[in-house]
């Protein structure tokens, strides 16, 4: 897929926004063709340098930019060539809503597991045990705590979980 129908989709948006930040971003979305430098895409792109490279070392954590180093035989300085690899970013979506799966129903477990108290004006809320030590009292304005019901919460999980092993193509 190119890059230019990658970045039209709004996951991919999200992905590379939540990867590189608002600073970060004009750099992912303007990967130019071939090798850049830092300092020749800051330039382009009107940024720090600072702010580019951050984003580009980001973008290199993530298998997106790779980058080849040159040496300038006169001054000993050394120059890094960038390059981006935008066709891993299907890969790394598939990975991340994996990790998301993993982390839902590790979540969902522990829902289930657990009994919940809620005080209704802090909204804190407290597992069985941490409740009951606290004498069902809120130690933030003292007042009472009350058994909380996460059947709404679970059930949303359920549905979330299904969707992403749905789009995964992942059996229960």
């Amino acid at each position: 897929m190119a890059f230019e129908e990658l970045l039209d989709d709004p996951v991919v948006q999200k992905y590379l926004h939540e990867l590189v930040g608002p600073k970060g971003m004009p750099v992912a979305a303007a990967p130019p063709d071939g090798e850049v430098t830092d300092e020749e895409l800051a330039e382009r792109l009107g940024l720090e340098l600072n702010d580019v490279r951050r984003a580009l070392f980001i973008l290199y954590e993530n298998d997106l930019a790779t980058y080849r180093r040159v040496r300038d035989e006169d001054s000993g300085w050394l120059t890094y060539l960038w390059t981006f690899e935008y066709d891993n970013v299907p890969e790394n979506l598939r990975e991340e809503m994996e990790r998301l799966l993993d982390a839902l129903v590790d979540r969902r477990e522990y829902e289930l597991d657990n009994e919940f108290y809620l005080c209704e004006v802090c909204s804190i809320r407290f597992e069985f045990a941490e409740a009951m030590d606290l004498g069902f009292e809120c130690p933030e304005c003292g007042s009472p705590v009350e058994a909380m019901e996460n059947t709404h919460l679970v059930d949303a999980m359920d549905e979330r979980i299904e969707n992403l092993r749905a789009e995964l193509g992942v059996k229960a």
